[in-house]
């Protein structure tokens, strides 16, 4: 019999949330703080995204993620 638990995910799953919207808003952060025109250094075009992108594995993992404890 599984626990009546109105929240779809454990509080695990929340807290890596929170952090991978954290990471990606730093990217976003991070590509505006580019000097070059229109965002076309180095900041802009490779760091920022890159950091971005993490930030959504991160959020696709929190979702996935199964406590050992549940």
């Amino acid at each position: 019999m599984q626990p009546n638990n109105p929240l779809p995910f454990g509080s695990a799953n929340y807290r890596l949330m929170l952090v991978g919207i954290g990471i990606i808003l730093l990217g976003f952060f991070i590509m505006s703080l580019d000097s070059e025109e229109f965002g076309f250094g180095v900041l802009g075009l490779t760091v920022g995204p890159i950091i971005t992108i993490i930030g959504f594995i991160v959020e696709f993992w929190a979702i996935l993620y199964k406590p050992s404890n549940q």
